[in-house]
C-alpha cells in the first residue's frame, strides 16, 4: 500500500485531525476495506509485560514501514508502561537534504495535541481553587461574548475544553489566517451563529483557547507562563514550550514538511500558532512528551511528587459530550472530554487519544490506556498522511492482538482526505464556462466594504485587474475574472482550501461582496458604507 503521491491543497485537517480517532473507535471503515469491517479477535482482559514487550520489540519495524510507504522526513516515538519509558527513539531527518538526524530531544510543533497538554494545566490550576472546572469564563475573561446572552453568562470552562459551546466548527480559524491576533478573535465570537448549547458538538480551537486564557487571567499571568509554571517546570519538561518563539529559535528542531506534486517533501511553509496556543501553539520533545505520558498514567505525580491534583487531572478523561454517533445500531459511540477523545474498547477500557495536524507541515497522535498504565506519543514533521495515527493504532493492535487488525494507514488517511475534499469549493474556477459573461469596468468593484466579522475589505484596480485586500497586516489577494460578477483567488494559510469565489452584486457599482471561502458561517458577505 502507498500513500498518494499529490499536492494538497491546506483544508481544515489541522482542526479535524483531533476527531481521527474518535471516528475510528466508533467502527469507521473505508468503502471497500474488508479487513476494517471485521471484527478484530477478543483479546485477554487484560495486558500483560510479554504483550507490550513483543509491541516494543516491533515497533522499529511498524515506524520504518510507515515512514518508507509515506515518505515523511522524520519522526520521533516515546513508550510509557507502568511509570517507566519503555521505547524512546527518534527517526529520520529534521530537515529534508540536511543530515541533522532527529533524535529524542528534537523539538516538534504539537499541533492541536496542545489541548490535552491545556486541559492538564488548567486541572492544575482547578486544583489549586482558583477556579472550577464548571464556573462561568465571562467574568474571568472581559470583552467576551457569544451571540445569546445567556450562554456568554453560563458557558464554562467544561464546556469550551468539550467543544459544546455552541460555537461553530473551527470558528475564528480563519480569522486568524488573515493575521488577526488572540485578542481580535476572541473578541469577535460574538458574532458566529451558535447552535444548541451543551447538546452540540463542534471543534473549535478558539473555544479552548478562550478557556485558557481565561485561567491564565484568573492567575494575574498569560498562558503561556501558566503553562511553564503549573505543569512544564514542575515536571521538568524542559523543552517544551507554548510560545512559537521557543520553538524556532531551538537548535534541535524538526522544521514542518508538505507533499509537493511529484510525491517529494519540502520545507515550505513556517506555522506560527501563538495565536490559538492553548489549542495548538505547544511544541514538544518525544523525551518530555514520555514525561507527560508518566504524569497522565500516574493520575498527576512524577516520582512521588503530585504535580497535577488528582481530581481535576481525572476529569478531564471523562466524557462530556457525544463527539461521532454509532454508525450503526451496534457500533460504539465516540465521546469527547476536556482536551481528550474518549473512548471504550470492547473490554469496556477507558481509552485516551488525541491527533495534532498542521496542513503546513505536522501530525501527531497520543494514546493511552489508563487501567493499563499504557501510552504511545508518535511526532512527525509532515503533513497529515495518516502516518502518526496509525503507528499508535498499530502499537496497541500489536499489543493487544499480537499484530494490526487493519490497514490503519490507509484508513486513517482516507480520514483525512475526505475532510480535505469536503473543505473545498464545488466549482472549478480554474475552468471559466465558455459562455462566461463579461466582467464590468473595474470601477464598478473598486472601493471599500465592511464587515463587522472580519474587518474592512478594499479592492483595487491597477494594470494587472483587480486586488482586494483585509486584515491587520493587510493581505492582499489578486483576483481571477470567473463569470459576470464572479472572480476567483487562491486562499492561503492553514484553513486554506484552493481557488474560493468572490461574487459582486448590485448594479452601477457593487452595493456588496461575498467571499465563498469565507462565508460557511454565514459571515463572508462585506457592503459598502
Amino acid at each position: 500500500m502507498g500513500v498518494r503521491r499529490r499536492a494538497r491543497h491546506h483544508g481544515r485537517t489541522a482542526l479535524t485531525a483531533a476527531a481521527v480517532a474518535s471516528l475510528l473507535s466508533a467502527g469507521y471503515a473505508a468503502p471497500g476495506s474488508a479487513s476494517a469491517a471485521a471484527p478484530p479477535p477478543q483479546p485477554p482482559p487484560q495486558l500483560t509485560q510479554a504483550k507490550v514487550d513483543d509491541a516494543v520489540g516491533k515497533l522499529d519495524g511498524i515506524v520504518q514501514d510507515g515512514m518508507k510507504k509515506t515518505g515523511v522526513p522524520g519522526m520521533a516515538v516515546v513508550v510509557v508502561y507502568k511509570d517507566r519509558v519503555l521505547y524512546l527513539k527518534g527517526f529520520g531527518e529534521r530537515k529534508v537534504g540536511q543530515s541533522a538526524a532527529v533524535d529524542p530531544d528534537t523539538v516538534f510543533e504539537l499541533a492541536s495535541l496542545s489541548k490535552p497538554l491545556s486541559s492538564t494545566v488548567v486541572a492544575g490550576v482547578v486544583g489549586s481553587k482558583a477556579i472550577g472546572w464548571d464556573d462561568p469564563v465571562a467574568g474571568q475573561l472581559p470583552g467576551f461574548a457569544l451571540k445569546d446572552p445567556w450562554v456568554t453568562a453560563h458557558v464554562t470552562y467544561t464546556d469550551l475544553f468539550s467543544h459544546r459551546s455552541g460555537l461553530p466548527d473551527h470558528a475564528g480559524d480563519l480569522l486568524e489566517d488573515l493575521g488577526y491576533d488572540r485578542t481580535y478573535i476572541l473578541d469577535h465570537l460574538r458574532h458566529e451563529p451558535l447552535s444548541p448549547f451543551r447538546a452540540s458538538y463542534a471543534y473549535t480551537n478558539y473555544g479552548v483557547t478562550a478557556a485558557g486564557q481565561a485561567a491564565a487571567n484568573v492567575k494575574d499571568t498569560t498562558w503561556e507562563k501558566l503553562a511553564e509554571d503549573t505543569l512544564y517546570g514542575p515536571a521538568g519538561m524542559n523543552s517544551t514550550s507554548s510560545r512559537f518563539a521557543d520553538y524556532d529559535r531551538a537548535k534541535d528542531k524538526a522544521v514542518n514538511h508538505v507533499q509537493t506534486a511529484d510525491g517529494t517533501w519540502q520545507a515550505k511553509y513556517v506555522r506560527d500558532a501563538d495565536a490559538q496556543s492553548p489549542a495548538g501553539g505547544a511544541s514538544s520533545t518525544a523525551r518530555d512528551m514520555g514525561t507527560w505520558l508518566r504524569l497522565q498514567l500516574a493520575n498527576g505525580k512524577l516520582d512521588g511528587k503530585q504535580i497535577i491534583p488528582a481530581d481535576p487531572l481525572e476529569r478531564t478523561h471523562l466524557p462530556e459530550i457525544v463527539a461521532q454517533p454509532p454508525r450503526a445500531p451496534a457500533g460504539r459511540a465516540g465521546f469527547y472530554g476536556l482536551g481528550w477523545n474518549v473512548g471504550y474498547d470492547d473490554q469496556g477500557r477507558l481509552r485516551l487519544s488525541h491527533s495534532g495536524a498542521f496542513e503546513l507541515g505536522a501530525n501527531t497522535n497520543v494514546t493511552m490506556l489508563p487501567g493499563e498504565q499504557l501510552g504511545i506519543a508518535v511526532l512527525t514533521n509532515g503533513a497529515p498522511v495518516g502516518l502518526a495515527d496509525s503507528v499508535a493504532l498499530n502499537f496497541f493492535d500489536t499489543a493487544q492482538y499480537g499484530k494490526p487488525t487493519a490497514d490503519w494507514l490507509s484508513l486513517v488517511d482516507h480520514v483525512y482526505q475526505q475532510q480535505e475534499r469536503a473543505g473545498r469549493s464545488p466549482t472549478d474556477y480554474a475552468k471559466p464556462p465558455q459562455n462566461a459573461a463579461a466582467a464590468r469596468p473595474d470601477s464598478a468593484y473598486t472601493g471599500t466594504y465592511a464587515n463587522d466579522f472580519y474587518g474592512p475589505l478594499t479592492v483595487t484596480a491597477d494594470q494587472g485587474g483587480l486586488t482586494m485586500s483585509l486584515g491587520p497586516k493587510p493581505m492582499r489577494f489578486r483576483l481571477t475574472h470567473y463569470d459576470g460578477d464572479t472572480f476567483s483567488f487562491e486562499t492561503v494559510g492553514e484553513n486554506a482550501t484552493g481557488l474560493s469565489g468572490v461574487t459582486f452584486k448590485g448594479g452601477g457599482q457593487a452595493a456588496e461582496v461575498t467571499v465563498e471561502a469565507w462565508d460557511q458561517d454565514g459571515l463572508g458577505t462585506f457592503t459598502r458604507p
